[in-house]
């Protein structure tokens, strides 16, 4: 493919000569002549310097030897770039006769079904769906179109999930929310959890993630929220548009989530929490209490990631001050006994 079309393509300034050939895409460090790369950032200029590509993509104020194509967000374009050169295949549309489909279960134009793969009564599948081998999906369970669950994915009766939707192998959705109740005799009687989850549109679920069902009403996730590996999601949990879940997050129930947020890896939270849109929290943060929209917060409890830094900045001063402390009431308590 010529850089041009490259350009073209990517509604780029091109810099360099149209006719270049470029066959593949690779990263900065390991491309080579025939190949194109990117460069998201200033603060990686000096990789410019061994880079052996054909032509490089870079944001303004970035200015190559090498041929070059200026673009607003280089990732993004990149990202593009892969899509192009590797588009992902597409299995046949056909619905394997190993597979069971119960009764009364309606599925779309163009679906592709994989041996061993169940599917209960009444459900719905979408156009053009793709369900791989093993995956487990219950009675009166909605699947839109265009949506990829993958292999050993469960998903448990009346789950609702939308269009164009990712789910990786091992996820678990709709399992039953932790609702127990202590009887006066220390046993612990199971609440019965008889609501569903909503997956809305655009929605990427990693491998291992689970999200239990509603104890009444709906677990909501929605649209264009995507999901690391192996997090968990609890009963009436509600996660707004566009954020992000990074992987061993845990999410206790009843917590609602803003748009636009992320919740970096391993973060925490009881229950009730509510975090307000474009909030970030910081890996590793434990969350007892609400976090305002726009906020940046870190820690265990978590507070603002400025006041964090400096929490953190005087651990390692706290030995010698506590021995400074010892020192100092020694010494005032042998003035007092000198008083005396």
């Amino acid at each position: 493919m010529k850089l041009k079309e490259i350009a073209d393509f990517l509604a780029g300034e091109l810099r360099g000569h149209p006719e270049i050939e470029i066959s593949s895409v690779a990263s900065i460090t390991e491309a080579q002549s025939h190949q194109i790369t990117f460069l998201a950032h200033k603060k990686h200029l000096d990789r410019l310097s061994h880079c052996q590509a054909g032509a490089i993509i870079v944001p303004d104020g970035i200015e190559p030897a090498l041929p070059h194509i200026k673009v607003k967000n280089p990732y993004l374009a990149f990202a593009y770039l892969l899509e192009l050169f590797y588009p992902k295949p597409r299995p046949m549309p056909e619905i394997s006769p190993l597979s069971y489909i119960g009764p009364n279960t309606l599925i779309g134009e163009g679906v592709t079904v994989f041996p061993y793969v169940y599917i209960g009564e009444e459900a719905v599948i979408g156009h053009h769906s793709i369900i791989y081998p093993g995956a487990f999906l219950g009675d009166r369970v909605k699947i839109g179109s265009e949506t990829t669950i993958y292999a050993n994915v469960s998903i448990y009766d009346a789950v609702s999930i939308g269009n164009n939707v990712i789910i990786h192998s091992g996820a678990v959705i709709g399992s039953d929310g932790f609702g127990f109740v202590k009887k006066d005799d220390g046993t612990h009687h199971k609440i019965p959890q008889i609501g569903s989850v909503v997956i809305e549109d655009w929605v990427e679920i990693g491998a291992n993630v689970c999200i239990d069902r509603a104890n009444l009403g709906q677990t909501v996730i929605k649209s264009g929220t995507k999901f690391d590996n192996l997090s968990h999601i609890a009963h009436n949990v509600v996660i707004g548009e566009n954020s992000i879940i990074v992987a061993q997050v845990g999410i206790s129930g009843s917590c609602t989530i803003g748009k636009n947020v992320t919740l970096a890896g391993q973060v925490g939270m009881v229950d009730h929490i509510n975090i307000g849109d474009n909030a970030i929290v910081i890996a590793q943060s434990g969350l007892t209490q609400d976090v305002e929209a726009n906020a940046v917060v870190s820690g265990s409890p978590a507070v603002p990631h400025p006041v964090w830094l400096k929490i953190h900045a005087s651990l390692p001063k706290l030995p010698e001050l506590i021995r400074t402390i010892r020192q100092l009431e020694k010494r005032i308590e042998a003035l007092e006994g000198e008083r005396r």
